[in-house]
């Protein structure tokens, strides 16, 4: 994954620089950026759905109910776990210059791991509100409304970033907001089940309203900081990770320490609860691949499909049965994203970075 980023990275950047130079360069450029967005759409569309879908399944349908507070925690383990294997293999195999690396940029660099605390904090808040959110949701209820995070993201870019809105894309904003009140259907009738375990519409929409701001927050302020420095990637993930590790732990002590100490940190977990962490691991260190190096119309891509896949998956696995107002709804919602991706032109006023730096990444 590393090395097909790195790659990518480096053929967007010298298209950039062949773009004056003829029809060549300018295809060269082209094509790169057209095989690198294709490859991150299969992958980010894949993730959202699988884990979504497998989160709703181990959460209401399976026997023993684990706590969710250890699996968050598990999956940011894992992450550090995968993003040190990354730099390991990128100083390839020398455990004194990755040590010497993080040396420098944790221990030596405190303000700028203090700056990180606040995206792995607000995203330990996220993952454990997710949770919340489709324990009492089903699952294409949840992805759709979940859509919701684009417009609190167009609207934290404008007001971190600098960013300016087409209106085009506004538009989509509130196109984006009608197939979301039709596909909750005023009191959820848009959606009904004929199987699994029933739970609270006003608290699952109340975790997912909390998640939705956590989101574009977060990955507001996470994109600032990696875009406003030469700070390798994956020693960014590592600083975050580090807080997210501990936030989530704190998450365990406060709501399922005295569970965790009758039953065991791994009560409930079974070889599907293990995928849902290699998923959710998987996704996060992809999500920070995303913020680097592509743009919101892969993620609106990525966004539509996966309302399509769980949708499916949901009604094919789960007995979910959608009515006329949750596909009316859905549509929109899939229009919008599709329409907010429209414009190609780069609103980003972040300062221009130096040339090669996303080949040192």
């Amino acid at each position: 994954m590393a090395d097909s980023t790195k790659n990518a990275a480096a053929n967007t950047a010298n298209g950039t620089e062949e773009a004056g130079k003829g029809s060549a360069g300018t295809a060269k450029k082209e094509g790169a950026s057209v095989v690198f967005k294709l490859y991150c759409l299969a992958v980010l569309t894949v993730m959202a759905a699988s884990y979504t879908v497998l989160m709703r399944y181990t959460r209401t349908v399976e026997g023993v109910r684990y706590y969710s507070t250890t699996t968050v925690f598990v999956t940011e383990c894992a992450k550090m776990f995968f993003t040190l294997c990354i730099l390991l293999k990128e100083h390839k195999g020398s455990i004194r210059k990755v040590t010497q690396e993080l040396k420098g940029n944790i221990v030596g660099k405190p303000m700028e791991m203090l700056k990180m605390s606040v995206p792995s904090i607000v995203y330990a808040i996220q993952n454990n509100m997710t949770f919340i959110g489709l324990s009492n949701l089903d699952a294409a209820t949840y992805q759709v409304t979940y859509q919701m995070k684009i417009p609190c993201t167009a609207l934290l870019s404008v007001m971190m970033l600098g960013r300016s809105l087409s209106s085009m894309q506004w538009i989509a904003v509130f196109v984006l907001t009608g197939g979301v009140i039709l596909v909750q259907g005023i009191g959820g009738e848009a959606v009904s089940h004929t199987s699994g375990t029933e739970g609270s519409y006003v608290v699952g929409l109340t975790a997912l309203t909390i998640a939705v701001f956590c989101s574009g927050f977060a990955g507001v302020y996470f994109e600032k900081l990696l875009k406003g420095s030469d700070t390798s990637l994956w020693v960014r993930n590592v600083q975050m990770y580090t807080w997210g590790m501990l936030s989530a732990f704190l998450g365990v002590v406060m709501h399922d320490w005295q569970n965790v100490r009758e039953n065991g940190f791994l009560y409930g977990y079974t070889p599907l609860v293990w995928l849902v962490v290699l998923l959710g691991s998987g996704g996060g260190i992809y999500t920070s691949i995303v913020v680097k190096y592509t743009d919101n119309i892969m993620k609106g891509f990525a966004a539509a499909a996966a309302i399509v896949l769980s949708t499916v998956a949901s009604i094919m696995f789960m007995g979910l049965v959608v009515g006329w107002m949750f596909v009316l709804g859905a549509s929109l919602v899939i229009a919008a994203i599709f329409l907010y991706g429209l414009p190609k032109t780069n609103t980003e006023k972040l300062p221009a970075r130096k040339s090669g730096t996303a080949q040192n990444v």
